[in-house]
């Protein structure tokens, strides 16, 4: 009986040791993004039919993200705004700015600004970057160190000229879970003008 209880015990410690590797080696595993080129799990779609001269690769039903369903384009005509809707988690959302260039040097001075995140940049290139936003969770200076609810959201913004055109290319303003933002940047990477 004595034997059975060392092993039990050695297994519970075996696995609380190989949990706690997977653990720490997730968090290295958050500060990277996958951008590889393949677009299998894609399908091309044209936004001529939109007003913007250009075509983006979006998920299609097998990448696992809830995008079974057809592309769906709003926006107002004449209008300077876009959202292209790949099911319930997927949302590209444009932006025509005409001439202006720097939007990605100006949306990282307004990272700078947001005082309740720790930012973490994945991928940071002059017109496109990736980041990560942390919740700073801070409590009553006479809380208990455990006040507050960590929270974590993953982000992506590019400026992308298309025809002359300086055009913003972004996800929501909540963010989304990693895994949905690496589909987002993949699109939003693989944007080519079309003349």
């Amino acid at each position: 009986m004595k034997r059975r209880n060392c092993f039990v015990l050695g297994l519970i410690l075996l696995n609380l040791l190989f949990l706690t590797n997977c653990k720490s080696n997730n968090s290295d595993a958050d500060q990277e993004i996958d951008m590889n080129d393949n677009y299998d799990a894609f399908q091309n779609f044209d936004l001529r039919p939109f007003d913007i001269k250009a075509k983006i690769k979006l998920p299609d039903e097998t990448a696992n993200i809830g995008a079974a369903m057809k592309p769906e384009v709003l926006h107002e005509e004449d209008g300077f705004k876009w959202d292209i809707i790949v099911g319930p988690n997927f949302n590209v959302h444009i932006e025509d700015w005409g001439a202006n260039k720097g939007l990605v040097a100006d949306k990282k001075k307004q990272n700078k600004e947001l005082d309740i995140f720790d930012i973490t940049y994945l991928v940071d290139e002059p017109t496109f970057i990736v980041y990560k936003l942390d919740l700073k969770v801070k409590g009553d200076k006479n809380a208990s160190a455990s006040v507050g609810v960590p929270h974590e959201s993953y982000h992506v913004f590019a400026e992308i000229e298309i025809d002359g055109i300086t055009y913003e290319f972004r996800s929501p303003d909540d963010g989304y879970e990693k895994v949905i933002i690496e589909m987002l940047a993949k699109s939003i990477r693989s944007v080519k003008p079309i003349k």
